[in-house]
């Protein structure tokens, strides 16, 4: 195996694994949303003190942006991925339209929860700890299909541009900058919270 197809695999295979956790935690989000509506009081699983309160979250306007909640959008989308995961995995070769749609949903995907993300700590100022899990995933996943597009110049990059960014990505400096960025979201969330997180 090449050391191109050895990354390609390892990409996959970390699609496969935030694939599944999204699912995962989109079902347990949808179950819990339903004991919601039954019982408006319910205590949640995930419901740990004020600040970490999936139930609090549930009830605003942002947890059901499109009319119904959000999390049913993970247990239609994360299955997608799980199949591209697998697709690659394999080794199909599919056509390049495929790998561009995979990306440009991704970073929709990835779009959606950061927006939830930010309002979430700045606007509702509560934070569901499943979500946050999602959002993690959702970067992780982001990370993968545009690894491989570049890997791959899915996106036709010309000039110098792509041998730059594949020998960026070779050398390991892409699962830094994704290091970076998670580290950056988790210390604004300390910052804002505080000790209040583990109160």
């Amino acid at each position: 195996m090449s050391a191109k197809n050895g990354s390609h695999m390892s990409l996959f295979k970390l699609m496969l694994i935030f694939g599944v956790i999204g699912l995962i935690v989109s079902f347990i989000l949808s179950v819990e949303e339903i004991h919601l509506m039954k019982n408006p009081d319910a205590i949640l699983s995930c419901s740990i003190n004020v600040v970490l309160n999936c139930s609090t979250v549930m009830k605003t306007w942002q947890a059901s942006v499109f009319g119904f909640p959000n999390m049913f959008i993970g247990l239609m989308s994360f299955p997608i991925v799980i199949t591209t995961a697998v697709v690659g995995l394999v080794g199909a070769r599919m056509p390049r339209w495929f790998w561009i749609t995979a990306n440009i949903c991704y970073g929709l995907g990835l779009l959606f929860a950061y927006w939830l993300f930010f309002n979430s700590v700045y606007v509702i100022e509560v934070l569901c700890p499943w979500c946050l899990v999602i959002t993690l995933s959702t970067t992780i996943l982001f990370a993968t299909i545009t690894h491989y597009n570049i890997y791959e110049n899915t996106w036709d990059l010309k000039g110098n541009l792509h041998k730059q960014l594949s020998r960026f990505l070779a050398k390991g400096y892409g699962y830094l900058a994704v290091a970076s960025w998670i580290v950056l979201l988790i210390s604004l969330v300390v910052i804002k919270f505080g000790e209040s997180l583990f109160l």
